[in-house]
């Protein structure tokens, strides 16, 4: 039986993909044309790609989140030898021309990028780590030294890869997870301090990403090279204007446009939809992070509360950076829009953890609706610890 939170939180998602499978298609018909001889070869792709993820979805949402503790390190074991396999022949996929690169496994009927899975697992991991220690999470050892470790050797294996953005964001939200669970703020500055070199270190020393970074500042530059990208997107929104030119009529999308139905999907939003569309769409964003973040505040179990917050975090940030990186507020990375851009991985992994969130949500019934919310879960669970101590 799903509850009226529930209900709350399945709709926008709904919407959400809905608008996505109608851009996809509309983003990729001529691409599809020309690589496979079928408009439609990206849609049924991206049908069939929602429909799985609809079915974790609704079979997370059955299950109670608790059990996840359970799994908890079989899970993460399989992250890591999913991880691992990318580097097997064979079975590892290269990104296109950059043979180097590879992150993604050859599953036949489906590929499958493993960093996605690393995010759902760490998070899961710090969220069972720190309500089981929330009585020290404030000592070096228990609340910077172990998790980190664990987040470095995720991050370690996924630098191989390589791919330096999902190395970013597990890294902050990992730090953001610990900072909410209450870890000294002497650890967070030290943690920005000396991630801050190291991340400057890996950006030059890679060519590619520096480039990267000088086109971010003044893509103009080099519009017909590294800026190009971030320029077409500029003129996508900027042809879109308030009302757009029609779903079916962006000029963008005729191959000027890189990665028009991945990545930079939610230009084509622009120019499609206008202004219009794109605040519809962020404000559909928005409802859900609101409704995510205030149920979590009703959740009184620690591990309940660390899981919603942690998979809201991970859900609305992706969708933050990709917004960001589309208008040049970031440096370009491939990110895609959270149930909107064509993808398999992404696409699966959001949708299974929306399901736990589901859980998470009917776990709680009416009632919390009606409670006052929990004013501090780390408090709460120290409290309790305290209590069981000196009993």
């Amino acid at each position: 039986m799903i509850n009226r939170e529930a209900r709350g939180l399945v709709f926008p998602v709904i919407m959400l993909v809905g608008i996505g499978l109608l851009m996809v298609y509309s983003s990729s018909v001529f691409l599809s044309m020309a690589k496979f001889g079928n408009s439609f070869h990206y849609f049924w792709r991206h049908l069939f790609n929602i429909i799985i993820g609809f079915t974790a979805l609704f079979l997370l949402s059955k299950v109670d989140y608790h059990q996840l503790r359970i799994l908890l390190w079989p899970l993460m074991i399989f992250s890591v030898l999913l991880l691992c396999m990318v580097f097997v022949p064979g079975i590892g996929m290269s990104a296109g021309a950059k043979s180097e690169v590879t992150r993604w496994i050859n599953l036949r009927f489906f590929t499958f990028q493993p960093s996605e899975l690393a995010k759902i697992s760490m998070v899961i991991f710090l969220s069972d780590y720190m309500s089981r220690n929330a009585h020290r999470i404030k000592s070096f050892l228990h609340g910077v030294a172990v998790p980190l470790a664990v987040m470095a050797g995720f991050q370690g294996i996924i630098l191989l890869q390589p791919d330096f953005g999902a190395v970013i964001s597990i890294g902050i939200l990992s730090v953001t997870l610990l900072f909410i669970g209450g870890i000294r703020l002497k650890y967070i500055f030290g943690i920005v301090g000396v991630s801050a070199p190291v991340i400057g270190i890996l950006i030059y020393s890679a060519s590619y990403r520096i480039a990267r970074l000088t086109c971010f500042i003044n893509p103009w530059q080099d519009s017909q090279g590294c800026g190009y990208q971030l320029v077409q997107s500029f003129l996508a929104f900027g042809r879109g204007g308030l009302t757009g030119v029609g779903v079916g009529g962006s000029k963008q999308k005729l191959f000027f446009l890189p990665e028009a139905h991945n990545d930079f999907i939610f230009s084509l939003i622009g120019e499609e939809t206008g202004f219009i569309g794109v605040l519809f769409v962020l404000g559909i964003f928005l409802y859900l992070m609101i409704r995510l973040f205030k149920m979590a505040r009703l959740i009184e179990d620690p591990f309940g509360y660390y899981l919603a917050v942690g998979l809201t975090l991970m859900i609305t940030s992706q969708a933050l950076i990709n917004f960001a990186v589309t208008i040049g507020l970031m440096p370009t990375k491939g990110l895609p829009l959270p149930f909107i851009s064509y993808g398999g991985s992404a696409l699966l992994m959001n949708m299974a953890a929306f399901g736990i969130l589901i859980s998470i949500s009917k776990s709680q019934g009416e009632a919390p609706l009606k409670r006052p919310p929990a004013i501090s879960v780390r408090k709460q669970s120290t409290t309790n610890y305290n209590r069981r101590r000196y009993r």
